[in-house]
């Protein structure tokens, strides 16, 4: 199976080496790219998106500096690159999921700060916070991913119901429109604990790691937000068992559910089934100082500290990924439907101007999250972990919490220490 964009909206992998072999010293240095002047090797993770993978080479065939060579690398790309970053084999340009803290601190990635000079207030700024460490950028964001909550008008009409602003709204909304035949809403067959993760701390006004690098939710409202997630799963007003998970739109355009949380790149298959009979929202704010909340993310152009060409390869991600405005707003729409990283391209492009995929753009501007970047792979498990407890189980939210918060501060200050 093929991954996806979408993939790194699901969850954030460990990187981790053992996969050295697979990578191997085949760089593909000496073929295709069009330019002069040295040799670029380019990595990216293999798409699921017909069209992706000439675009990309087409890109890199047009640049007259340097000649690039583009890899497509299926398997586990993550692990593939924290690997060969390691070696003197690796890519010099290469798209990561990140980069990670470890990359930045073991000193595996170039700063491309310079690059985003007099522009950098353009990149989407949820994106752009988790590239950046110590004030400095490590990575260019391409495109954006995000999630929303879509909705069949009819069934809420008929229902006497109002697109739910408020948790507590989406909750009451799912059990009303949950029948013999529909359920109210779906949120991944194991009832939410995978795909929502942080999202319903950020609607209750919380975050996960503050701005000062502490945990963010060691609050009542995180127990009291979490809670109500349980509700829903206990109410039986959940689909679950769908024959397609979250990131299918299926089961909604199928009439299993009136409600699903799904990611944008759903949209076109949802429009072309539907046409005008749903709408989408951001996850419901809670509580009194809750806020709607969008998880966003987005995979970046990185440059190796390995790399012999370190300067080339950061003039070719300028020329790509901040001057190419044109092949930043094709790669995005052309082959799938998602957001450009650059506010400019996102507000005028012609595919994001009206309807549901405009409303998207403005819950990603006005709303939008991202995973910080000290939320490292142990804080993901722990948490993640107390979520599925707490939804699928009823777990006591505030004793849980209070166990994945510790746990939380401990790496926060282990990753702080190696600053």
């Amino acid at each position: 199976m093929t991954i996806t964009r979408r993939a790194l909206l699901a969850a954030t992998a460990a990187a981790g080496g053992g996969l050295l072999a697979a990578c191997g010293s085949n760089t593909g240095r000496g073929d295709g790219g069009g330019g002069s002047g040295p040799a670029l090797s380019q990595w990216y993770h293999q798409y699921g998106e017909a069209g992706t993978e000439q675009a990309v080479k087409r890109y890199a065939a047009a640049y007259q500096k340097a000649h690039v060579t583009v890899q497509w690398r299926p398997g586990n790309y993550d692990q593939q690159t924290a690997a060969a970053l390691l070696t003197d084999s690796g890519p010099d340009v290469f798209e990561v999921n990140g980069p990670t803290l470890d990359q930045i601190q073991g000193g595996q990635v170039v700063d491309l700060t310079d690059l985003l000079a007099g522009v950098k207030d353009d990149f989407n700024p949820a994106v752009l916070t988790p590239k950046t460490h110590d004030g400095k950028i490590w990575g260019i964001p391409q495109v954006i991913d995000m999630q929303m909550l879509y909705y069949r008008k009819s069934l809420l009409k008929d229902a006497g119901l109002q697109p739910p602003a408020t948790l507590d709204a989406l909750v009451d909304a799912a059990g009303k429109l949950t029948t013999k035949k529909v359920k109210g809403l779906f949120l991944g067959n194991d009832g939410g604990a995978g795909v929502l993760g942080g999202t319903p701390l950020y609607a209750a006004g919380l975050q996960l790691v503050t701005d000062d690098g502490k945990v963010g939710f060691d609050d009542p409202a995180a127990a009291r937000a979490l809670g109500k997630l349980h509700r829903l799963y206990a109410g039986k007003s959940l689909l679950l068992g769908a024959p397609a998970d979250w990131s299918d739109p299926s089961a909604f355009v199928q009439g299993l559910t009136a409600m699903q949380w799904s990611g944008l790149w759903a949209l076109p298959q949802v429009q072309k089934e539907l046409g005008d009979d749903f709408g989408v929202l951001p996850f419901p704010a809670d509580g009194p100082a809750g806020r709607p909340a969008v998880p966003v993310g987005a995979y970046a152009a990185a440059v190796s500290a390995r790399s012999r060409h370190k300067e080339a390869a950061k003039e070719y991600v300028k020329w790509l990924w901040v001057e190419r405005t044109d092949d930043q707003e094709d790669f995005a729409l052309s082959y799938g439907f998602h957001i450009p990283a650059r506010l400019s391209l996102a507000k005028k492009a012609a595919k994001l101007r009206t309807g549901a995929a405009a409303d998207a753009v403005r819950f990603t501007t006005d709303h939008g999250y991202a995973q910080p970047l000290l939320w490292t792979p142990a804080a993901q498990t722990a948490y993640q972990d107390a979520l599925s407890r707490i939804i699928k189980d009823g777990a006591d939210p505030d004793s849980q919490l209070k166990t994945v918060v510790r746990k939380v501060s401990a790496e926060l200050d282990r990753v702080k220490k190696a600053s």
